[in-house]
């Protein structure tokens, strides 16, 4: 059984939906990312679709220590997900219990267990006992109230090996800036290693972080255009050919997706990439419409030798 040695750590990819695809988790687990989590599931629809889910469980050698983010808010149905062979490579589960998008607070699930402890302990309880492996719990400053000191107490207790803490509210989604205090006091309340989520973008903001005492930091939107990131948050000083990643990306892709969908899917991807270069409004149309995958990549070359 592979665990996660929060002794040396670790530096998470969180995850993200549409980002964190399979070509995404590579290039950040080869350049320094210690721990991969694939884009949330759906413990609903893997009883019902496994084949949309099997898409989004795709993975590589390069990814250390993969983690299967689900979420649902039936136990019974969390619980298959967790026994299902879909699953089996995975190191670690972690259940969502943060996500803000309104769709799936209103069907119960994501931040709004932060409402209901009791049916949020006795998922985490069940899905701890139908596994050997590592089992977490992601959430956020809180829903209705702002309730994380007992709600990361009950996840402790409930039996979760460690957490990750968005010290955001619902409320607030991604705006304003992530408290760092608050992240500060799930530390100092729980004996179990709690990861550190929200606004670390560079050194600074990494450092900051890290000064909360946290066992770990999950890097989120700050690894958009450049899931490298990694790389200068460990200090690795590794050259980094950013034209050349984004091949890799589109390369791994490719081994699993039709042309006519990923023309479609890598444009914001191709957008975030470009985020460095300095942009004209011609390039960014240019990228934003562009039909054809090969078309992009001489776009994006082109502008990468110019600046």
């Amino acid at each position: 059984m592979n665990n996660l040695d929060f002794k040396n750590y670790p530096l998470f990819l969180a995850p993200m939906a549409g980002v964190t695809d399979v070509g995404f988790r590579n290039i950040a687990s080869n350049f320094g990312a210690d721990a991969t989590v694939t884009e949330m599931l759906s413990a609903r629809a893997m009883a019902h679709n496994p084949t949309k889910t099997g898409f989004m469980t795709l993975t590589t050698d390069a990814e250390k220590f993969k983690i299967a983010q689900i979420f649902g808010h039936e136990e019974e149905y969390l619980e298959k997900a967790i026994k299902s062979p879909l699953l089996a490579k995975f190191d670690s589960f972690d259940i969502n219990m943060g996500c803000p998008a309104p769709k799936i607070v209103k069907n119960g699930e994501g931040s709004a267990l932060m409402d209901n402890l009791p049916l949020a302990s006795k998922i985490i309880s069940t899905c701890k006992k139908s596994t050997d492996k590592m089992l977490s719990v992601k959430f956020r400053k809180g829903n209705k109230s702002e309730n994380f000191l007992e709600f990361a107490r009950m996840c402790e207790e409930s039996g979760a090996d460690f957490v990750t803490f968005h010290a955001r509210t619902v409320a607030q989604g991604y705006s304003g800036h992530a408290d760092y205090e608050a992240i500060a006091k799930v530390k100092a309340s729980l004996k179990i290693p709690v990861v550190g989520n929200g606004d670390v973008v560079d050194l600074k903001s990494f450092a900051e972080m890290k000064e909360t005492g946290v066992d770990g930091i999950m890097v989120g939107r700050g690894s958009l255009g450049q899931p490298w990131i990694f790389s200068e948050l460990k200090s690795l000083n590794l050259k980094v050919d950013k034209f050349q990643q984004v091949c890799r990306h589109i390369d791994i892709l490719r081994e699993h997706f039709e042309e006519n969908w990923l023309k479609l899917y890598l444009r914001k991807h191709l957008l975030w990439y470009s985020k460095s270069l300095p942009m004209s409004s011609e390039l960014r149309f240019k990228l934003a419409t562009c039909e054809d995958v090969n078309a992009c990549l001489a776009l994006l070359k082109d502008a990468f030798d110019k600046a």
